[in-house]
C-alpha cells in the first residue's frame, strides 16, 4: 500500500527569511492526519535567506538529521562547533537528554536549501552527540547510499542513530531501477528531493512524499533524487 503526500498539501510558513514546507504537523502547523509516520516525526523542507537562520534553541529525545540540497549551513551546538554543512553532506545530532544549537545560512549572498528530519529516539535521556558525514556524488547515482543506521562499519560514510531506522539517498536517471527489499513488518517513506521519480509505478514530483506499508520491496525509477527511510 502506497499513500501519497503531495507537495502542495504540506504545511507552509513564509517568515521572509525562512520559507518552509512541513510534511507533518510542526510548530504552528497542525493536521491530526499527519503527525508523523512510524518513528519519522518531522520532515521539513527549509529555504533560508542569506545570512539568516535559527538562533540558539534546545531539543531533546530526538535524532535530528539535516540533509543539504543546495547552499551551506553554519551549525554550532552546546557540544561542538562551529561546523559548515554543504552539498552531499548530512548532519546527525542526537539531542538525547538535552542539547542547544543554532543554524544559519553560511552565505551572505546565496540562499540555502535543506531537509530537516526528526526521528524518535529509541529511549529517553540518552547522551547527546554530533556527527557530520560526506559522500561522493557517484555514491548515490543509480544506487542506494546509506546515510544513517543504528550501526555501521564505515563511520566516515554512515552516521549512527539511536533508532532501528535506516536513511538512504539515491539519484536515478533514465533506465535506472533501484530496489530496496522491505522485510515483513518494516515500512518505508520516500521523499523526493528534486526531479520526478516513480515508486513501485506511482509517479511522484519534487516535494512529494509517500508512505509505504505491506509491500515486499520499494522500486525507484525516473529522473531525480530521493531520500528513502526504512522504518520499524
Amino acid at each position: 500500500m502506497i499513500t501519497i503526500r503531495k507537495s502542495e498539501d504540506r504545511g507552509k510558513a513564509d517568515l521572509g527569511w525562512l520559507n518552509s514546507h512541513a510534511t507533518f504537523s510542526f510548530g504552528g502547523y497542525y493536521d491530526p492526519n499527519f503527525m508523523g509516520f512510524r518513528v519519522l516525526r518531522v520532515l521539513n523542507e527549509d529555504r533560508i535567506a542569506p545570512g539568516k537562520g535559527f538562533g540558539p534553541h534546545s531539543h531533546r529525545d530526538m535524532e535530528i538529521l539535516t540533509y543539504m540540497v543546495d547552499g551551506r549551513l553554519a551549525h554550532r551546538d552546546s557540544l561542538t562547533g562551529p561546523h559548515i554543512l554543504g552539498r552531499n553532506e548530512v548532519q546527525v545530532m542526537a539531542a538525547g537528554d538535552g542539547i542547544v544549537h543554532s543554524e544559519f545560512n553560511a552565505s551572505d549572498t546565496e540562499s540555502s536549501h535543506s531537509l530537516q528530519i526528526w526521528i524518535e529516539a529509541r529511549a529517553e535521556d540518552l547522551t547527546p552527540s554530533y556527527q557530520q558525514i560526506g559522500f561522493a556524488p557517484e555514491d548515490k547515482r543509480g544506487r542506494l547510499h546509506l546515510l544513517a543506521a543504528p550501526e555501521t562499519t564505515d563511520p566516515a560514510r554512515t552516521a549512527v542513530i539511536n533508532q532501528d531506522a535506516r536513511v538512504y539517498v539515491t539519484e536515478v536517471e533514465a533506465n535506472d531501477r533501484v530496489t530496496h527489499a522491505l522485510p515483513e513488518g518494516r515500512h518505508a517513506w520516500i521523499q523526493v528531493v528534486r526531479g520526478a521519480i516513480d515508486v513501485n509505478g506511482t509517479p511522484l514530483q519534487q516535494g512529494d512524499g509517500a508512505a509505504i506499508s505491506d509491500e515486499r520491496s520499494v522500486v525507484v525509477s525516473g529522473q531525480g533524487e530521493a531520500l528513502l527511510f526504512d522504518l520499524p
